[in-house]
């Protein structure tokens, strides 16, 4: 069973008309034949959008996402909003119960995402992002804006708040002859839907993912967190092979990285902190990014 897509998943994009949207589910449909089935857009309901590279592919607009879902059956969107109102966009998806948000858009107000945060709790849904590259199921589904060309199927899961070491990891484990049962970027905005442990507990309960690859950041204490719960889990006779890297470790004290919520304050989201407790939990943390392969290969083989 693959983590949250596979070849079955439908998916509907939001924000499909514009020029990200078309360009990433085009690369979507050319990826094994993602299935890509409706595009939403309240002022274009009813007519349809083809595809600039291949003209057979044409999908259906319709003005809402709860139509788009009633009539596809779709398990999942894909969200290429502008800031502005992708929020909204998000709440739209949590009111038509679609089982897996996934929002690619950075930069969306803070107060946007308190609300989205507040709705999905309530929710049937669950939100991936924003601010995320997305998901990838090897050879089945690519929902997002990951490079496809990197991807092998195998038996590692990938988890990451960085969407550019999501593909160093994803590149280096091709390489090492492992492959990826699915790589899930969470993005890194300081409000989001999908945290670590929600995707590690999937990854310890999925039979063909062996070992584990998780990548943080500095900011916040996610990775603290997900620390201790891999802890409790391996009391519990529930543990796999992990590797992992923290970026930002040479940054100073109240500069942001790259992503909103990599920032350390208070003393606290630090990268040393975050090291020392995934090292406790067993992880074994790679010191750069080019050998996170090389580091999960040397846990593999004891």
């Amino acid at each position: 069973m693959s983590i949250l897509v596979n070849k079955d998943t439908k998916v509907i994009v939001q924000g499909l008309t514009g020029k990200t949207g078309t360009f990433h589910t085009e690369q979507a449909l050319a990826y094994y034949g993602t299935k890509m089935v409706a595009g939403v857009h309240p002022k274009k309901g009813g007519e349809s959008w083809t595809s600039g590279v291949d003209a057979a592919a044409s999908l259906p607009i319709f003005a809402g996402v709860g139509e788009a879902r009633e009539a596809t059956g779709a398990d999942a969107s894909v969200i290429y909003v502008p800031p502005a109102g992708a929020g909204a966009a998000i709440i739209e998806a949590i009111e038509a119960e679609v089982p897996l948000i996934v929002c690619i858009t950075e930069g969306i107000p803070v107060a946007d995402m308190v609300k989205v945060k507040a709705r999905l709790e309530k929710s049937k849904s669950r939100l991936l992002g924003p601010n995320c590259p997305g998901v990838l199921t090897p050879e089945e589904c690519k929902i997002g804006i990951m490079p496809g060309s990197i991807f092998k199927k195998g038996s590692v899961g990938v988890v990451s708040r960085s969407g550019t070491l999501t593909y160093e990891a994803v590149f280096q484990t091709s390489n090492a002859g492992l492959g990826q049962t699915t790589a899930v970027g969470i993005g890194g905005d300081p409000v989001k839907g999908t945290e670590f442990i929600d995707v590690l507990e999937m990854f310890l309960a999925d039979e063909a993912t062996k070992s584990i690859i998780m990548i943080g950041e500095i900011g916040g204490s996610a990775e603290e967190e997900a620390a201790q719960f891999l802890k409790d889990e391996a009391k519990k006779g529930r543990s796999k092979p992990m590797a992992g890297f923290i970026a930002g470790r040479t940054a100073p004290p109240g500069r942001t990285m790259g992503h909103a919520g990599a920032v350390i304050s208070g003393g606290k989201g630090g990268a040393e902190d975050k090291i020392a407790a995934m090292e406790e939990a067993g992880i074994r943390v790679s010191p750069s990014p080019a050998k996170l392969g090389e580091t999960l290969l040397e846990v593999l083989k004891g």
